[in-house]
């Protein structure tokens, strides 16, 4: 079990903490219970579900405007380790980043300028536009919006995230 991801009494994701952490909030009652795994954790007085995804009782206020660093890490997250050329995913050491319009032409290296690609996909565009290079992205490249599950890195490591995450 690699976490539970922790949302924020607005349903917006918070955090991603280990399963004893979320255990000892829910038997605080400082958070419920939204999604659990099959798997039940037993002791002498009591069995509950294996958390995976919590949502805290009362609401934490979080700033908006977090400076997000522009770092292969970050772009990576953000693109869910997957190619926005051809959507293969082939490991996060096989991955690119690639400037949507290339610094050669004075593209910029900024969130709305920067993706994720495999190599075959990156040499293919070359110093190429997608358009140019009739290449299609999956997603327009932009500032994150949950910068706490963004920073955490591992934000897609159960399908059940998914529809708390977009």
């Amino acid at each position: 079990m690699n976490g539970v991801l922790v949302l924020n009494a607005s349903y917006e994701p918070l955090n991603i903490v280990s399963v004893q952490r979320a255990i000892v909030l829910l038997l605080k009652e400082k958070a419920e219970l939204v999604e659990a795994a099959r798997a039940k954790i037993r002791a002498e007085r009591l069995h509950m579900d294996v958390p995976l995804v919590i949502r805290l009782v009362t609401y934490v206020p979080i700033p908006r405007r977090l400076p997000l660093p522009l770092s292969r890490r970050t772009v990576l997250a953000r693109d869910m380790y997957t190619c926005q050329y051809c959507g293969g995913t082939p490991g996060r050491t096989e991955l690119t980043l690639d400037h949507v319009l290339p610094r050669s032409r004075h593209g910029a290296t900024t969130w709305e300028n920067v993706v994720t690609a495999c190599g075959p996909c990156n040499r293919r565009k070359g110093n190429r536009t997608p358009e140019e290079a009739n290449m299609n992205l999956l997603s327009v490249p932009g500032r994150p919006r949950f910068v706490a599950v963004v920073m955490l890195g591992e934000a897609h490591a159960h399908d059940v995230w998914s529809k708390y995450l977009t």
